[in-house]
C-alpha cells in the first residue's frame, strides 16, 4: 500500500506507483523487468523521452500503436480536474474520455446549478477556455512527481529530467 505521508514507500519500490511511473514499452508484471528498473540497469533506466504508462488509458499503450490513448489515463485526468476545476471534480473521471471536454462539462454542470453561487475554478480565473498541452504537461509532471519517491520538487529524479519530459510533453503535439 501507499503511505500518502511517506514518499519513501512510492516510486519504484512500490508496485501500484511503479507500474504506473514503468514506461509503457515495458510490461510491469515481468520480474525480470521490475527487477532491471529497481536496479537501473542497462535499458531499464527509465528517461523522460519514453511515455509512463499513468498516462494512458487503463494504464496500457498498444505498442503497434503508442499514440493510442496517450494522455487519457484515469489519474492523468483526475489531476487535471483537480487541479483545474475542483478535487470534487476528479471524483467524476471515469477514465475512458478523450478528456478534452473537462471544462465543457463544468460549464454544463454551473449551467445546471440553477442559480447557485458557485465558487470560481482555476481554469474560470486563469480565462482557461481548452485544455492545452502546457496544462497537460504540466499535471503529468505533477503525477509524475507524486508517483516518485522523491521528497522535494527538483527538476532531476535520478535518471529523469522533468523538464525534458515537459519538453518531450510539447513536441509530441507540435
Amino acid at each position: 500500500p501507499v503511505d500518502p505521508d511517506d514518499k519513501h514507500t512510492c516510486g519504484f519500490i512500490n508496485n501500484a506507483c511503479g507500474k504506473l511511473l514503468c514506461l509503457a514499452e515495458l510490461d510491469w508484471n515481468n520480474p525480470a523487468y521490475v527487477a532491471g528498473i529497481r536496479d537501473c540497469s542497462q535499458g531499464y533506466i527509465v528517461m523522460e523521452l519514453s511515455f509512463p504508462t499513468f498516462l494512458y488509458e487503463r494504464y496500457t499503450a498498444n505498442l503497434d500503436d503508442l499514440e493510442a490513448g496517450l494522455f487519457k489515463g484515469r489519474i492523468l485526468l483526475q489531476a487535471f480536474k483537480a487541479v483545474f476545476t475542483s478535487p470534487s471534480s476528479a471524483k467524476d473521471v471515469e477514465g475512458n474520455g478523450n478528456g478534452a471536454d473537462i471544462i465543457e462539462n463544468n460549464r454544463c454542470a454551473r449551467r445546471a446549478g440553477w442559480g447557485l453561487k458557485v465558487k470560481k475554478h482555476v481554469a474560470q480565473i486563469i480565462k482557461m477556455e481548452k485544455v492545452t498541452p502546457r496544462s497537460i504537461a504540466y499535471i503529468a509532471c505533477q503525477v509524475r512527481f507524486s508517483l516518485s519517491s522523491i521528497m522535494s520538487w527538483q527538476t532531476i529524479d535520478s535518471d529523469f529530467d522533468y523538464i525534458l519530459f515537459w519538453w518531450s510533453i510539447m513536441d509530441f503535439f507540435e
